[in-house]
């Protein structure tokens, strides 16, 4: 395979209008800069993505650059290297750095980004399970909260040993191993083993009693082409609006054995973490005042039996905005995979991947028995008893939702170039194996249990779920060398989906809303053979490329049961045999296209500027919703749910991305972004018109404007991030919204002199700032399903980090 170059970018400031108004300018103008490329990453990944591949690292006669925009690609295609990330944080969520990019609107509670709760991520208008996510190739999954097909990004590897994490915000490689990615890919690829022995140290402590501890051991190269290494994390972190501990341990582990015939690598990573998560603020239309948090009343248990009527009802003034006794998110993941990629003759290489991974959760929640919905519930299996005794006299139940997904698949890969043309085709296939237990415990008034233990001896299990799964794609790409200065990319992915759901345990009648006598088991098979994409590459001139992509791609059925957006979370078998008779998977055709370069300039101290623009189109089609004609009791008893395609969405948008170069020490990055997805239809919800047709996709803003501005002095360094996300619809009707913010966050660091003959090398003090304009507001929106009411999560205050980090 030929290697893959990629332009850098990167940021440092003046003031973020100006150099927006300049850089709407000069990329009008199509300047870019010339960066010579000089320098060759030493951990760089033979058989990545084709963004991924790129093994060279450019420098410039301004400074380094952080973002790196792939230049062998017919779509867009930007990446952040690992040593960036950890500036924003250390230990950051890959996804989370991922911010700073155009087009990308993410928010979370926590600043690393860890929290999956409460998570919300829109690229281009699509959601997060939209999207399609990778580590060194092994699937993720859709990243839906309620497990069944992967794990977190931050999950699978360590925050410290990743190279780069790739954004395709179009439409990603026909290759990636997703079956959701119909709004492009987010892949994450984890840094090869050190060619020199030595270990590395980070602590961090910050606001909220923070304590996060890495390190890692480099074997270096022993053997015949051997390298390994092996790292473990350690984090301990309290909830800033509550007594709640964030914790967790994280052990990876990599062996690579490199030979002229190949490259052999073994990976293993553990994850167990345990995080408390946050209720979300319901408002409704005309409303005076909401609270800000909802803040559990764990570990003050007095309190919170207190808090509760003598029936275990919740206040009548607090409404909605109850208060829960605690909850959690636990989850135990093991993660492994085998990879080899031969060599075979001088210009062709197969790869093939094995892996496994087994996981093994639960959500918790802790909550009055007294809240809406829940003493007609427990009256059907306790009928005419006293509830609140049955429950451990407290006024309290345990609510769970236990997961456990077990899934192994292998990927092959085989390149070849013949004269003109590099051909690839391949295939994924998968076995999945997933479970989703819903289950009620006592909570003791005299033994009370924490947001740390394992709920045992339930007294309901409400249902409980099984579904096996077996997931095949093919696909077959041509890249056709035209002339030197042109390249014309064409092929296609089949996508094929054997799904069959199981109910081991049904739920009592009246025991789901709706009346449902039982949920529905069956199989439903979806084969989508032809998927194409087409894609032009033109180099303008040695320093300007024109790129264009066609594109489609589509979302398979979500193999979840008892809860979601899924077929076996439909109310009756009637209703998924409708379904699954009926119903189409969403699909998405994205049009692209696109200039990127780079160019030295002599504008007094502007010296140079690189970047990016694209415009894009998107027509979605067989939008699935899950709708209700029957009033939501409560966030836990929902209405009769009806899955449904609901008709079109259809998308513009542009983005400009930048980074000016002022010398070596001073750089200022910027992204603007805008977005309008529009629904294209009204649909019915059983019981009236609900009127969309016009309105805007919510939850994603229609304008984004991000910078990162850095100054750079010898050893120290100084990075100042702005985050404008303009106004967010929060109902499918566009009767309500939440208003902009802009939020900025700091980053200083100094390296630490030390003897030259000291066996301490490279050490360094970071500063780290989140929120630094202690900005409030509704950092997630959770959309309401139609007008009149929705969810948010608050923006976190601002908090500071300290971490130190040396070699030995």
């Amino acid at each position: 395979m030929k290697k893959k170059n990629s332009i850098k970018l990167r940021g440092v400031s003046p003031a973020e209008l100006l150099a927006a108004s300049a850089l709407c300018m000069i990329l009008s103008q199509g300047a870019y800069a010339q960066v010579k490329s000089n320098v060759v990453e030493a951990n760089a990944e033979a058989g990545a993505s084709s963004a991924a591949k790129s093994g060279a690292a450019d420098t410039a006669d301004a400074s380094v650059a952080t973002v790196e925009i792939s230049t062998q690609t017919t779509r867009s295609a930007v990446s952040l290297r690992g040593n960036e990330m950890q500036k924003i944080l250390p230990g950051i969520n890959p996804v989370k750095a991922l911010q700073t990019l155009p087009g990308v609107s993410f928010q979370t509670a926590d600043p690393w980004g860890n929290n999956e709760q409460n998570l919300s991520l829109f690229v281009h208008g699509f959601s997060g399970q939209q999207l399609g996510y990778t580590m060194d190739g092994v699937p993720l999954g859709d990243q839906q909260y309620g497990n069944y097909n992967g794990l977190s990004p931050q999950r699978a590897v360590i925050s410290e040993n990743v190279r780069n994490v790739i954004l395709s915000s179009g439409a990603g490689d026909l290759s990636t191993a997703s079956t959701s990615n119909l709004g492009g890919t987010i892949e994450t690829f984890s840094s090869d083993p050190l060619a020199t022995s030595g270990t590395h140290v980070e602590q961090t402590l910050g606001s909220f009693r923070a304590s996060r501890t890495f390190a890692r051991y480099d074997t270096g190269l022993f053997g015949d082409g051997n390298s390994m290494y092996i790292s473990a994390m350690h984090l301990e972190a309290r909830a800033w609006d509550f007594e709640g501990r964030q914790g967790g341990n994280q052990f990876n582990t990599k062996f690579v054995n490199s030979k002229p015939s190949g490259k052999l690598t073994l990976y293993f990573n553990y994850n167990d973490k345990i995080e408390p998560n946050e209720d979300s603020t319901v408002h409704v239309a005309g409303e005076t005042s909401a609270p800000y948090t909802r803040p559990f009343l764990y570990p003050d248990f007095a309190s919170a039996v207190k808090y509760l009527s003598a029936t275990g009802a919740t206040p009548a003034a607090d409404g909605s905005n109850y208060r829960n006794y605690y909850s959690d998110a636990q989850r135990t993941d093991y993660l492994a995979y085998a990879k080899y990629e031969a060599n075979i003759g001088e210009n062709s290489k197969w790869s093939n991947q094995f892996y496994f991974h087994n996981d093994d959760g639960v959500g918790v929640v802790a909550g009055p028995i007294g809240a809406a919905g829940l003493p007609a519930l427990f009256g059907i299996y306790f009928p005419n008893q006293n509830l609140k005794q049955i429950f451990g006299s407290s006024g309290y139940a345990t609510r769970t939702t236990e997961y456990a997904i077990n899934r192994g698949g292998l990927i092959s890969t085989f390149n070849t170039e013949i004269g003109n043309h590099q051909i690839e085709f391949g295939g994924w296939w998968e076995h999945n194996k997933s479970s989703a237990f819903r289950r009620w415990y006592a909570l003791d008034v005299n033994n009370p249990s924490s947001p740390y233990d394992r709920p045992v001896n339930p007294l309901i299990t409400q249902y409980g779920s099984t579904i096996e799964n077996n997931v095949v794609q093919l696909h077959l790409q041509d890249e056709w060398k035209v002339r030197p200065d042109i390249s014309v990319q064409a092929g296609f992915k089949s996508s094929l989906q054997f799904a069959n759901g199981e109910f081991p345990v049904q739920p009592a009648l009246g025991a789901i809303a709706g009346g449902s006598k039982a949920l529905p088991v069956g199989e439903i098979i979806t084969k989508k053979w032809f998927l194409p994409q087409l894609g032009l590459l033109w180099d303008l001139s040695p320093r300007d490329q024109l790129f264009v992509n066609v594109q489609k791609n589509m979302r398979q059925f979500v193999t979840y049961g008892g809860g979601g957006a899924s077929p076996w979370s439909l109310a009756s078998q009637a209703a998924f045999d409708l379904f699954k008779n009926t119903a189409q998977p969403e699909t998405a055709v994205t049009y692209e296209i696109g200039l990127r370069g780079k160019r030295n300039l002599d504008l007094g101290p502007l010296n140079a500027i690189d970047g990016q623009v694209n415009l894009y189109h998107v027509d979605f089609s067989n939008r699935l919703l899950q709708i209700s004609p029957t009033p939501v009791i409560s966030s836990i008893i929902g209405g009769n749910p009806i899955l449904a395609n609901v008709g079109d969405v259809r998308t513009d948008g542009v983005d400009f991305a930048a980074t000016l170069h002022f010398g070596k020490n001073f750089s200022f990055y910027n992204a603007i972004s805008y977005n309008r997805s529009i629904y294209g239809d009204n649909y019915s919800n059983g019981a009236a018109t609900v009127q969309t047709a016009g309105k805007k996709v919510p939850g994603s803003p229609e304008w984004m404007d991000k910078f990162v501005a850095t100054a750079t002095y010898g050893d120290y360094e100084a990075q100042l991030i702005g985050d404008y996300v303009g106004k967010r619809y929060a109902t499918y009707t566009n009767d309500l919204s939440v208003k902009s913010y802009f939020m900025m966050s700091l980053a200083l660091s100094a390296k630490i002199p030390t003897p030259s003959n000291s066996f301490v090398k490279n050490a360094r003090v970071r500063l780290n700032i989140s929120n630094l304009n202690q900005e409030t507001g509704a950092s997630v929106v959770v959309v309401g399903a139609a007008s009149g009411t929705y969810n948010t999560f608050p923006i976190a205050p601002r908090q500071a980090f300290l971490t130190f980090g040396a070699d030995f």
